[in-house]
C-alpha cells in the first residue's frame, strides 16, 4: 500500500505531451505513476515531476492494446500505492487516413487503440473507483468526433464513439463519488500532428493540460479547448453535407 499517504495520479500513456503537461499540474504532493510502453527515456520527465513537488514518481509498463493486461496493472497499482485518486487516459494514435481507406487492418488498429482499448480501461477503472466511492477519470475526446469529416473519418469515428461512451459512463457514475471529465480539444500542435498545417483555434499540449486541470478543480463534466472550439462544433451541425464532405481535417 501507499506509504506516503499522498494522492495517487496515474497517467496511462505517460509519454504523451498532454499527459506529461497535465502530470506537472497535478503533481504537487502526489504520487505519480507513468504507465508507458517501454520504460526508458523518461529521465527528464521524471526530474521535472520531482522538481514540481511529486511525493514519488514511478514508471510502469503499459500496452494499451493488450486488453488482457489492463485489469492486472490496475490491481497491481492499487495494491502497491493505494486507491487511484486520478486516472488520466492520455494514449491514442492519429493513424494514416489514406492508408486506412484501403488497409482494413490499419483502420481497425486505429479504432482499437482510440476506442476499444479506452472502453476496456475506462470500464475497469470505473469498477474499481465505484468500489472505493472516490476517484477522478480524465478522457480525451476531440473536436474530430463532434461531426466526423471525410478527411479523417477513421480517427474521427473512434473519437465520436469514445465521446459517446464517456458521456454515458459519466451519467452512470453520477452519485457514486466518481467524477469523469471529458476533454475536447481542437487541433493540438505537437508530435502527433507534426508536419501538418495547424487548423484554426489550435492549442498546445500545455494549453490543453492547463484547461484540463482547471476543469478538474471545478468538477466540470466536459471542457472544450479552447472554448471557441465548442462554439465551432455547434456551428458544424448546420453545414450542408455537400460542403462538409470537402472540409479538411
Amino acid at each position: 500500500m501507499n506509504d506516503t499517504g499522498a494522492r495517487v495520479v496515474v497517467i496511462f500513456g505517460g509519454r504523451s505531451e498532454i499527459g506529461a503537461e497535465l502530470a506537472v499540474r497535478l503533481v504537487p504532493g502526489a504520487t505519480i505513476v507513468l504507465a508507458v510502453r517501454g520504460e526508458g527515456g523518461l529521465d527528464q520527465q521524471i526530474s521535472r515531476l520531482r522538481a514540481a513537488g511529486a511525493a514519488a514518481v514511478h514508471v510502469r509498463a503499459f500496452d494499451a492494446d493488450a486488453l488482457d493486461t489492463h485489469a492486472g496493472l490496475i490491481d497491481a497499482l492499487i495494491a502497491e500505492h493505494g486507491r487511484i485518486d486520478t486516472a488520466v487516459l492520455a494514449f491514442g494514435v492519429l493513424g494514416e487516413q489514406a492508408r486506412a481507406e484501403t488497409d482494413a487492418a490499419h483502420a481497425v488498429a486505429v479504432v482499437h487503440t482510440d476506442y476499444v482499448a479506452q472502453v476496456n480501461l475506462l470500464t475497469l477503472l470505473a469498477q474499481r473507483m465505484r468500489a472505493a466511492r472516490a476517484g477522478q477519470i480524465v478522457v480525451f475526446s476531440s473536436v474530430a468526433g463532434a461531426r466526423v469529416r471525410r478527411a479523417n473519418y477513421v480517427y474521427g469515428s473512434a473519437k465520436a464513439g469514445l465521446d459517446g461512451f464517456a458521456g454515458g459512463l459519466s451519467d452512470a457514475l453520477h452519485g457514486s463519488g466518481v467524477h469523469l471529465l471529458i476533454v475536447r480539444p481542437g487541433f493540438v500542435i505537437g508530435r502527433m500532428t507534426a508536419g501538418m498545417d495547424p487548423a484554426p483555434l489550435s492549442s498546445t499540449p500545455a494549453q490543453v493540460a492547463a484547461a484540463t486541470a482547471r476543469a478538474l478543480a471545478k468538477g466540470k463534466r466536459a471542457v472544450w479547448v479552447p472554448r471557441a472550439v465548442g462554439i465551432a462544433a455547434f456551428a458544424m451541425r448546420f453545414v450542408p453535407q455537400s460542403i462538409w464532405r470537402r472540409m479538411p481535417r
